[in-house]
């Protein structure tokens, strides 16, 4: 009895423990294969929509804004590295929940954090030809 109970607890907790969790970058499509929007306030990576966010300018332009803004410290000005972001870009093009996820220290990290404050408004994503909240990840190697 006492095997048959534990098999039953184990078979259990598998079942309870493998189901598929939805995330918010699990999209519907209809029969056209287009995406459907589920959820306004969903937020989107990239490859998942139809047109991706983009800085006024493009690419070239951002990492001119991003060289151009960011200041090396007078402590460390020899450091080099790279350093890791996230933020969402909004339906209105601002940024909203930077993150920097790498940083090497030295001031760095809190530096790419005001510059990225400072960005102008982006071109935002669109899916279905709405404005879509779109995460965004950057690597940003230190200027020389």
């Amino acid at each position: 009895m006492q095997k048959i109970l534990i098999l039953f607890l184990i078979s259990f907790t598998q079942t309870i423990f493998s189901q598929k969790i939805t995330r918010i970058t699990d999209l519907q499509k209809d029969k056209n294969g287009k995406v459907i929007l589920q959820d306004e306030n969903a937020i989107y990576i990239p490859i998942d929509i139809e047109i991706k966010p983009e800085f006024p300018g493009g690419r070239v332009k951002f990492n001119h804004f991003l060289d151009d803004n960011y200041k090396k410290s007078n402590k460390s000005p020899t450091i080099q590295g790279k350093l890791f972001a996230t933020f969402i870009i909004e339906r209105d093009g601002s940024l909203s929940d930077i993150k920097i996820t790498y940083d090497i220290g030295f001031g760095t990290g809190d530096e790419l954090l005001r510059v990225l404050k400072l960005s102008p408004k982006w071109k935002p994503g669109k899916q279905n030809n709405k404005e879509v909240r779109t995460l965004y990840s950057l690597v940003f190697y230190l200027p020389k």
